[in-house]
């Protein structure tokens, strides 16, 4: 990353572009505090991540954001229900069961509740993805190339559900992706090239 200065506003929708290897990830790695810059502050919901711990940011992301990631990152031994209760269990909530069964249905997958991933197409295992993402209502969404290994009608579907559900919660969100479909419904496009913001 070269001398990037970026503000994304509450609820606003950001799409990020650019080659592989333009820095995308990395920008979604600082921006989330999963990586932290050699220099500069990052700010996330009014707090400085620079001078959070690991335990801290750890917190805020459990308190604050939600990911959606191209290759779902759902746990194989933990059915769909599970896996989208697990953050509410995390976070303390009593209503853990009843929360993600909602989020479940909101994503048309109330009949796959008791199905693990591997009995999943991957439409619906990213659809479960999306619903673990959305579940403890977060401020922030970020989405890395959310329908990139899903064939095209999926992946459109995919999309839809993600803005819908954006727009219902009032969630930022933040999109690396190379789909030009889904950056156009972001209100906002940021081009990256070589670890720099150039739009």
């Amino acid at each position: 990353m070269h001398d990037v200065s970026l503000e994304i506003g509450l609820g606003e929708s950001v799409a990020v572009t650019g080659a592989s290897g333009a820095g995308k990830s990395t920008l979604l790695a600082l921006l989330a505090g999963l990586d932290l810059p050699t220099a500069g502050k990052v700010w996330l919901a009014g707090q400085d991540l620079t001078v959070l711990d690991e335990d801290g940011r750890a917190r805020l992301r459990a308190q604050r954001v939600g990911f959606v990631f191209q290759s779902f990152h759902l746990i194989p031994s933990l059915t769909a229900l599970e896996n989208v209760m697990l953050p509410l269990e995390l976070a303390g909530r009593a209503d853990a069961r009843r929360g993600a069964r909602a989020a479940l249905e909101q994503v048309g997958l109330q009949a796959r509740l008791g199905h693990y991933p591997r009995q999943l197409s991957g439409g619906e295992q990213q659809r479960v993805a999306l619903a673990r993402a959305f579940v403890g209502r977060p401020q922030v969404l970020f989405a890395d190339e959310p329908t990139g290994n899903l064939d095209a009608v999926t992946g459109e579907r995919i999309g839809e559900l993600l803005f819908e559900l954006n727009a219902s919660s009032g969630t930022t969100l933040v999109l690396v992706t190379h789909e030009r479909s889904l950056a156009e419904r972001c209100a906002r496009t940021l081009r990256m090239e070589a670890g720099r913001v150039l739009a």
